[in-house]
């Protein structure tokens, strides 16, 4: 696991900081166009996708002065990714940013030029979308999940919680940029631990009926997969097939456990999102995107939902339940 350490300057720089950067952007509103594979949200600055504008204003820029935020939302939609990339050039946006990587071919096919900050991404450089983490080249930059290379450890905690556990079910999207990598690593950690495995392939939402009847008939004993725009849509749905049917189940990102799923371990996506805001700071101020150093996360985070565990008939570990970042109850 590569990690990275970020130095924040403090003192008298930082504190003359946001007034340097209005001076080097002053006159102009920059457009920044985000491409989301998500629904969008009842509430943009709560969600997680709120980080990009708390970054933003972090850095000493003014929503409405300094930038505006073009939002469109693709819901894991095929058609509206190229619909939005499309209608975000016409609008002459002077960043992209991808908020998922199914948006970055889409970007790049609408305006090539355009600098693209990837603010959710996964093996970027296996999915061609940069030469190298430290020289990305082009016209891309941003941050590279870890969806992929925290599967062994997810499975170590959910090995933790259920001791005695000898088969998974794993869900996974075969269309996601994210399933290579993910469903590699997964298969390697369950295959390491002698685990038995059922695989259920979901590529569109229609799909998921008979996945679920798939691992049930399997008679699987827990739940994992490899997060993608699709699964994260119908977390819930998720949720509720692992509850119903006393699986449980370790995810990434923790909104699947605020949807009801037992545990997560991974990075947070509204961090994500407030970092991106450095990449558009530093290509507002000139540099080439490509140029810039894709960052991996520099925090992880263990979630457990104690509310799920009952539901299950599960109890966890103290010292497993002490472990945890945030624990939901």
């Amino acid at each position: 696991m590569r990690r990275r350490e970020f130095i924040t300057l403090v003192g008298g720089a930082a504190a003359t900081w946001p007034l340097a950067a209005r001076a080097q952007h002053a006159g102009k509103i920059w457009r920044i166009g985000v491409l989301s594979g998500n629904a969008r949200p009842a509430a943009i600055e709560t969600s997680f996708l709120g980080g990009l504008a708390e970054g933003m204003r972090a850095l000493g820029y003014v929503e409405g002065r300094d930038f505006v935020i073009e939002w469109r939302f693709a819901e894991a939609k095929p058609e509206r990714y190229a619909e939005f990339a499309e209608e975000l050039a016409r609008l002459n946006a002077d960043i992209f940013v991808a908020g998922a990587p199914e948006a970055v071919r889409y970007f790049q096919k609408a305006a090539p030029q355009t600098p693209i900050v990837m603010a959710l991404s996964t093996d970027p450089v296996g999915n061609g979308f940069a030469t190298s983490l430290a020289h990305p080249g082009g016209n891309i930059t941003g941050l590279a999940t870890s969806l992929d290379d925290t599967a062994s450890k997810q499975l170590e905690l959910l090995m933790e919680a259920v001791p005695h556990l000898a088969s998974i079910g794993i869900l996974a999207n075969s269309s996601s940029p994210n399933y290579a990598s993910v469903a590699r690593n997964l298969f390697a950690a369950t295959q390491a631990r002698g685990l038995n495995v059922a695989m259920a392939d979901v590529r569109t939402a229609e799909e998921f009926d008979t996945a679920f009847a798939r691992l049930k008939g399997e008679n699987v004993q827990a739940l994992m997969l490899g997060s993608n725009v699709l699964f994260n849509l119908n977390r819930v749905r998720i949720a509720e097939f692992a509850i119903k049917n006393r699986l449980p189940s370790v995810f990434g990102v923790r909104e699947y456990v605020e949807a009801g799923g037992l545990m997560s371990y991974g990075e947070s996506f509204r961090d994500f999102f407030r970092r991106s805001a450095g990449y558009v700071d530093k290509i507002i101020k000139g540099a080439r995107a490509g140029d810039l150093p894709i960052e991996q996360p520099n925090r992880f985070y263990f979630t457990i939902n104690l509310k799920t565990a009952k539901a299950i008939g599960l109890e966890l570990p103290a010292a497993l339940v002490l472990r945890a970042d945030e624990v939901m109850e």
